[in-house]
């Protein structure tokens, strides 16, 4: 199928200002392009200069006062409360702890008979064998005392050049 040279020509330039729009809205595009961006960057100046502060000021009016209420009644409440209560449900099921294992023990060797009546002595109770719960919760609250005690000192004592001042701040350094 072959076209006259008419409809040639006409469809060349019908080519050329769908290339010459093409390029125009290519530039437009571009330009769209650098305005969202300058808004973005003035955006964040307003966000930084009119909106953070007025944001904060706002929080630290309303906001603030119950938050700190709050905050302050959360550690009234632990402290005071809670922290009581847990230790003396722990010390509570540690003494039955220690009263069971004392009964058993008793049980097993026989202690709980009134052998003094018997015998007309009163038993010997045998040295206990290890270290109860009790000792080893002091064990190991020990053991972190120490720990923090020493990361403590390490943090202290540790050669860091950021924390040492120099006895000649105009001597240059060695090389």
């Amino acid at each position: 199928m072959s076209l006259s040279r008419k409809r040639k020509k006409e469809l060349r330039k019908l080519q050329e200002q769908a290339n010459k729009l093409w390029e125009s809205q290519q530039v437009l595009v571009g330009d769209a392009a650098g305005v969202a961006r300058e808004a973005s960057r003035q955006l964040g100046h307003y966000g930084r200069e009119q909106v953070a502060p007025q944001v904060k000021a706002t929080y630290n009016q309303y906001a603030a006062p119950y938050v700190d209420k709050g905050v302050k009644t959360s550690k009234h409440l632990y402290n005071k409360r809670l922290v009581p209560a847990a230790g003396a449900v722990v010390g509570s099921a540690l003494s039955v702890w220690d009263a069971a294992n004392e009964t058993r023990e008793r049980l097993a060797d026989g202690r709980d008979l009134d052998l003094a009546k018997i015998w007309g002595k009163a038993p010997v109770a045998p040295p206990k064998k290890g270290i109860g719960a009790g000792g080893v919760i002091a064990i190991i609250l020990g053991a972190a005392a120490a720990i923090g005690v020493l990361y403590a000192a390490w943090q202290t004592l540790r050669a860091d050049d950021e924390l040492w001042v120099a006895d000649d701040p105009l001597a240059a350094p060695d090389a």
